[in-house]
């Protein structure tokens, strides 16, 4: 085998896989800027308008909310989910039961379940006459029941715990893997200097699960910035623009309003935005700390 092809037979290898990444992702996305500097319905012609879907987006408040409703939904999605997940898994590192691994698959349920399943689920709970409120009236606070995904201040809060609860086992699980794989020497010499579970916790356990922490937080990041299912299936984005996110304003724009231009500059940013927290975050995790 000549010297040549030993250097080109890895590309041989990968052809058919970037062929179809090429197709099904930088293609529809080229199409897509190319789209957003156009005023187009989807059907008849369309008219050239330079960056003024862009314009708008990035000074009109009414594009700006769902914008800034998914950089709240970061609260939910991320801060919230690897909080509780490194608590948990810290927890279940010190654990001995045999109910344990019935416990780790109770927390992955959520990311097992479908989307739209738990957003059904979601909003049967928060129902006027759902189970949180069947609770709440049980225990002597019915004044606080209310349809709290029609709610204009718990609305918001409310999908945000959707969210938390879908991503929490995730992390969990994830940074419970990384606990796992960290040498139990070091918290054997942890221990000798005198340091306690706390102690242990900060400087054997975290700088141990890095890597693992930037991964529970880049998906989690992705998934609030370009959240979807959860939020349309629940609210719609309502009530009024409470809950609404980049996502369900895409879809409204393209297939409801036919505005496709808009649409496409509004994803464009969307994924801007993604790369702009993104990138520097995944330099950040996966830069070697002993250096």
């Amino acid at each position: 085998m000549s010297n040549r092809l030993i250097r080109y037979q890895g590309w041989l290898f990968v052809l058919p896989a970037l062929a179809m990444y090429g197709a099904f992702v930088l293609w529809p996305l080229i199409v897509s800027i190319n789209y957003s500097f156009f005023d187009w319905n989807g059907f008849g012609e369309s008219q050239w308008v330079g960056f003024e879907n862009y314009r708008r987006i990035l000074t009109d408040r009414t594009h700006l909310t769902p914008i800034i409703n998914a950089l709240k939904l970061i609260v939910f999605f991320t801060v919230v989910p690897v909080t509780v997940g490194l608590l948990s898994a810290a927890t279940i590192q010190h654990l001995r039961s045999r109910f344990l691994g019935a416990f780790r698959a109770l927390l992955f349920l959520p990311q097992v379940i479908p989307l739209v399943a738990s957003g059904i689920v979601w909003g049967w709970i928060y129902s006027s006459r759902g189970i949180l409120n069947q609770a709440l009236a049980r225990i002597g606070l019915e004044s606080w029941t209310r349809a709290w995904l029609g709610d204009f201040d718990f609305a918001f809060p409310a999908v945000g715990v959707v969210g938390a609860w879908v991503l929490t086992g995730f992390c969990t699980l994830l940074l419970s893997a990384g606990m796992a794989k960290i040498d139990p020497n070091l918290y054997d010499a942890a221990k000798v200097d005198g340091a306690n579970r706390l102690r242990e916790f900060f400087a054997v356990t975290l700088p141990g699960i890095r890597r693992e922490i930037g991964i529970c937080v880049i998906v989690t990041l992705i998934g609030a910035l370009a959240s979807f299912d959860i939020v349309f299936i629940t609210t719609q984005g309502g009530p009024g623009r409470q809950t609404l996110v980049p996502g369900v304003q895409i879809f409204r724009a393209a297939f409801v309003e036919r505005r496709v231009g808009a649409a496409s500059a509004m994803a464009v940013v969307l994924m801007l935005l993604i790369w702009t927290l993104v990138l520097p975050l995944q330099r950040y995790f996966q830069r070697d700390v002993t250096k």
